[in-house]
C-alpha cells in the first residue's frame, strides 16, 4: 500500500503492522513477573480445590453458633476467642456466617482471595528486596506451594486468623525496607498501619515488630553483632519508638480482656520435646516439601508425621544448603540467623502459652503454628540464594553456583544436582499436598449434618427434641456448652425444635438419625405401696429414693406415672425444682433438671389427685434402641 494511501487508511495500516496486545506487552515487559503470577494462580486454584474436599471443623462450628447468638457490638468484637483477640476476624465471621451459614463456597472464595493477596504481596517484596532474575521464583514457590500452609487455605477460622497477619507481615516488611533505605517517615506510617491491621486479626501479629528489628540488624547493617545492634537502633530509632508504643498500648489493652489461663509448660522435658517436634518434624521437613505423611486428627486438619529417613535427609540437605550459601556470600549467614531468631520467637510464644493444655503434646506438629515461619523462610532463603539489592557483593558470587563450580565439568555437575534437588522437592510437595487432601476429605461433621437435615425434612410435624451433645468427633466435649445440638444446628437450613419438657421427645443418634429418647442413669428403689409403688398425693411431698447419689449436673428425668386426674407437680432434686404438667391416666414425661442428691421429691399441686409411679430415671438422654 502506498504511503499516502496508508495515511488515509489508518486501520489498514495498523493491521499490517499488528503488534502484541496489552496482555502480550505486559508479558514481554517482565517474563519473571508473568510466570510468578501464573504460579500464584495455579497455587490458589489448586488449594481451593483441596479446600472444597473438606468442610467446617470443630472451632468453626463453635464460633458459627456464637455468631448467631450475639449482636454486632463492642462486647462481641473485643472479646477473646481461645485467647485470640481478633475483632477483624470476628467481624468477617459475623457477616459471613449470617450470609452463608454452612454453605462452604463463599468461605473457599474468601480464603482464595486472601492467599492471592499474600502471594502477590510476597512477590513484590522479593522483587524489591532481592537481586532480580528467575531465582526469585524459588522463594516464591517455597511459600505458595508449602504443605505447611495448607491448613490456612482449607480451614476458614484458621484462614481468618493467619492470612491477614501474613499479609500485614509482608506489607509491613516491604514498607520497612523502603523506610530503612530512604529514611522517609511516610513509610514508617505505612509500617505502623499494617501492624495495626495485623493486630485486628490476631495477637500473634505482635511478632511483626521484633521481626522488623531483626531484619534491620541482619540485612541492613554490617560488622559484628554488637555493632549491628547499635547501628540498627541508632539509625532507625523513630521506628522502634513508634512500634514500641504501639505494641505496649496493644498489650495493655489485651491484658484487660477476659481470657482463660495460659497453658504453661510443666517440665523442661516437655519444652525440649516440643522444640524437637517443631523444628525437627515440622519446619525443616516443611522447607523441603515435607512432611510427606500426615496423622489423621478427626475433622480437624491432619498433623505432620514425617518418615524418619526423609526427615534426616531433609536435615542433611538443609545443612548442605546453609554451608554452600554461606560460602557463596556473606549475607547468607545473616539471613539464616534471621530465620533462626524468628523461629525462636515463635517457639517461645507457644512454649509459654500452649504446652500445658490437653493438646500440649501436639503443639509442635500442628502446621498452622508455623505458617508465618514459612513466609519468613521464603524471604530468608531468597536472601541466602540471591542476595539483597543493597548488598555490595561481587558478581562472581551470584546464584546459582560458587566460583569453584564454574569450570565446565563442575558446572554441569552442580547444575544437574540442583535440578535434581528442586525436582525432588517439587515431587515431595505434590505428594504431601495430595496426602493432606486425602485426610482433609474425611468430614464426620458434614455427614452428621447432612443426615440430620434429611431426617428433619422427613420428620412428622410436631417432632420436638431434648437437647444433647453432638458426637465428640464433630465437636469435642471440652467446648461445652457449644457442643450442644441446640448450638450446633443454629446456622443450619433446617433447625430442630428443642424443648425442656415433652411426652414423646426425640433426639439425634451418633450418625444424625432421629430416634426416640431413652434415659440412662440412676433409677428409683421399689415403692412401698402395693400395685402403686410410690404414691404422691395432693399437698403431701413424696420422697422417692434413688439407687445412688447424683453429683450436681444438668440431668434428664424420665417420669412414668399413673394419675387420677390432670394436675401440675413440682419435682425437686436437691435444691433444684421444676414444675411439670401431668395428665389423667397412664403417661410418661421427659424433662430437664439440674441438681444433685440421692432422692427425688414430688409434690402434687392439684386437689384430690393421686399419682403412682415405679418408673423414674435420672441421668443422660440416649437414643432408644
Amino acid at each position: 500500500m502506498p504511503e499516502a494511501e496508508a495515511e488515509t487508511h489508518p486501520v489498514a495500516a495498523a493491521s499490517d503492522g499488528d503488534g502484541p496486545g496489552p496482555f502480550g506487552r505486559w508479558l514481554r515487559a517482565d517474563r519473571v513477573r508473568a510466570v510468578a503470577m501464573a504460579l500464584i494462580v495455579v497455587s490458589v486454584a489448586w488449594r481451593a480445590g483441596l479446600a472444597t474436599r473438606g468442610w467446617f471443623s470443630q472451632d468453626e462450628f463453635v464460633i458459627a453458633a456464637q455468631v448467631l447468638d450475639t449482636r454486632l457490638d463492642a462486647d462481641y468484637l473485643l472479646r477473646t476467642f481461645n485467647n485470640h483477640l481478633m475483632p477483624g476476624g470476628l467481624l468477617v465471621a459475623w457477616a459471613m456466617v449470617r450470609a452463608a451459614g454452612f454453605v462452604s463456597w463463599p468461605w473457599v472464595l474468601l480464603l482464595a482471595v486472601g492467599q492471592a493477596a499474600v502471594g502477590i504481596a510476597l512477590y513484590r517484596l522479593l522483587r524489591d528486596l532481592l537481586r532480580p532474575g528467575w531465582g526469585l521464583l524459588i522463594p516464591l514457590c517455597l511459600y505458595v506451594f508449602s504443605p505447611l500452609t495448607l491448613e490456612v487455605s482449607s480451614l476458614w477460622l484458621v484462614g481468618l486468623l493467619v492470612l491477614p497477619v501474613q499479609l500485614a507481615l509482608v506489607l509491613a516488611v516491604a514498607a520497612h525496607v523502603r523506610y530503612v533505605r530512604t529514611g522517609r517517615l511516610r513509610h514508617l506510617v505505612v509500617v505502623a498501619l499494617w501492624v495495626v491491621f495485623g493486630l485486628l486479626f490476631d495477637t500473634k501479629a505482635l511478632l511483626i515488630v521484633p521481626l522488623l528489628f531483626l531484619l534491620s540488624v541482619f540485612l541492613f547493617t554490617s560488622g559484628g553483632a554488637w555493632r549491628s545492634l547499635v547501628t540498627a537502633i541508632r539509625r532507625h530509632w523513630p521506628a522502634w519508638l513508634v512500634l514500641g508504643v504501639l505494641s505496649g498500648a496493644y498489650l495493655a489493652f489485651y491484658l484487660t480482656r477476659p481470657a482463660r489461663e495460659l497453658d504453661e509448660p510443666t517440665s523442661v522435658g516437655q519444652v525440649l520435646s516440643f522444640l524437637g517436634d517443631l523444628v525437627g518434624d515440622t519446619v525443616v521437613p516443611g522447607l523441603l516439601g515435607g512432611p510427606w505423611r500426615w496423622t489423621y486428627a478427626g475433622d480437624g486438619p491432619p498433623l505432620v508425621y514425617p518418615y524418619d529417613v526423609a526427615k534426616w535427609l531433609s536435615w542433611a540437605v538443609l545443612v548442605a544448603l546453609v554451608v554452600v550459601t554461606v560460602r557463596l556470600r556473606p549475607s547468607a549467614g545473616r539471613a539464616w540467623l534471621l530465620l533462626v531468631c524468628y523461629l525462636g520467637l515463635v517457639a517461645t510464644l507457644f512454649a509459654v502459652t500452649r504446652l500445658g493444655g490437653p493438646l500440649g503434646p501436639l503443639v509442635g506438629i500442628i502446621p498452622r503454628y508455623v505458617a508465618d515461619v514459612m513466609l519468613v523462610a521464603a524471604i530468608c532463603v531468597g536472601v541466602a540464594l540471591l542476595g539483597t539489592r543493597d548488598a555490595n557483593e561481587d558478581d562472581v558470587a551470584t546464584w546459582p553456583v560458587p566460583t569453584v563450580l564454574r569450570e565446565p565439568g563442575a558446572f554441569a555437575v552442580g547444575l544437574v544436582s540442583m535440578i535434581v534437588l528442586l525436582a525432588t522437592i517439587g515431587v515431595g510437595t505434590l505428594w504431601s499436598t495430595a496426602r493432606f487432601g486425602d485426610n482433609w476429605s474425611t468430614k464426620h461433621g458434614r455427614e452428621y449434618l447432612a443426615t440430620a437435615q434429611a431426617e428433619l425434612a422427613a420428620a412428622p410435624p410436631g417432632t420436638v427434641f431434648l437437647d444433647a451433645t453432638v458426637p465428640d468427633r464433630v465437636v469435642a466435649g471440652y467446648f461445652w456448652p457449644d457442643n450442644l445440638q441446640s448450638h450446633f444446628f443454629r446456622p443450619a437450613d433446617r433447625r430442630p425444635t428443642f424443648v425442656t419438657e415433652a411426652e414423646k421427645p426425640s433426639m439425634f443418634d451418633e450418625n444424625g438419625r432421629i430416634r426416640p429418647v431413652a434415659v440412662q442413669g440412676r433409677k428409683i428403689l421399689p415403692g412401698p405401696v402395693p400395685d402403686c409403688g410410690h404414691l404422691a398425693e395432693s399437698g403431701r411431698p413424696a420422697r422417692i429414693p434413688l439407687d445412688g447419689y447424683l453429683e450436681e449436673w444438668p440431668y434428664v428425668l424420665h417420669f412414668g406415672y399413673l394419675s387420677s386426674g390432670d394436675s401440675t407437680a413440682v419435682v425437686r432434686l436437691g435444691n433444684a425444682a421444676r414444675e411439670i404438667t401431668l395428665r389423667r391416666g397412664l403417661n410418661e414425661v421427659f424433662f430437664l433438671l439440674e441438681g444433685a442428691g440421692s432422692a427425688v421429691e414430688v409434690t402434687i399441686q392439684g386437689p384430690a389427685v393421686g399419682v403412682c409411679t415405679n418408673l423414674l430415671t435420672v441421668g443422660r438422654a440416649v437414643p432408644a434402641p
